[in-house]
């Protein structure tokens, strides 16, 4: 049984859980558009730990939302991770944001494919089964009217995370659903983070880094 706190920071909604066992015992989350993740997440982390009555020094590991995403949120996200796992002496386990958003969506026959708004009419996107296994890679990409065709012809499919607003805008296929007001939380890291724990899959906290995907743009 591992306890481990979430951290989830690649968008918008900043967003911190501890888990035990990889159940959720507290969450703090905040979406604000105007990113204040630097002043919430410490304030957050107090806050969950306390309620769930935790003291800091029980966490097992602490898991981070590795991105894509927002550059500022996740080396903010990243660096509190590491600061913790230094100063507590835990390991440092990532999850991939798409995964973690994609873990929200609940359906027996479907593709899910969860967009993050990468400016103008780019996403960053991947796409998984409804077994939430991923089947195709990760990338940024410019939505056009035919984008993801292949997944749309073979049935339903599903459009989550503030990208997939700007794809419904052009988006005419029928097999087309949208989820648009979904966000990465770190309610849906904790499993995925428990997963990691039992095997071991942990980073090196000296080295690790975010995955950008793209070049560093300000915002």
């Amino acid at each position: 049984m591992a306890v481990i706190l979430c951290l989830e920071t690649a968008t918008t909604n900043c967003s911190v859980a501890v888990a035990v066992d990889g159940e959720v015992k507290a969450i703090r989350e905040e979406n604000n558009q105007k990113f204040s993740h630097a002043e919430k997440l410490h304030v957050f982390i107090e806050e969950v730990l306390g309620k769930a009555n935790i003291d800091k020094k029980k966490l097992e590991a602490v898991a981070v939302s590795k991105g894509p995403g927002s550059y500022t949120g996740l080396r903010i996200g990243v660096s509190a991770a590491k600061g913790l796992c230094f100063a507590l002496d835990v390991p440092l386990i990532s999850t991939p944001t798409l995964e973690v958003l994609a873990q929200q969506v609940k359906t027996s026959n479907s593709h899910i494919i969860p967009l993050l708004d990468a400016r103008r009419m780019e996403v960053y996107s991947a796409v998984y089964n409804s077994d939430k296994k991923q089947v195709r890679e990760t990338k940024a990409e410019i939505l056009k009217e035919d984008s993801f065709a292949d997944f749309l012809e073979k049935g339903k499919t599903i459009f989550i995370g503030d990208g997939a607003v700007k794809f419904e805008a052009i988006c005419k296929h029928t097999n087309a659903v949208f989820q648009n007001d979904l966000f990465p939380s770190s309610a849906d890291m904790a499993r995925l983070a428990e997963a990691k724990h039992k095997i071991s899959d942990f980073e090196n906290v000296a080295y690790f880094e975010p995955f950008y995907l793209k070049e560093f743009m300000l915002g």
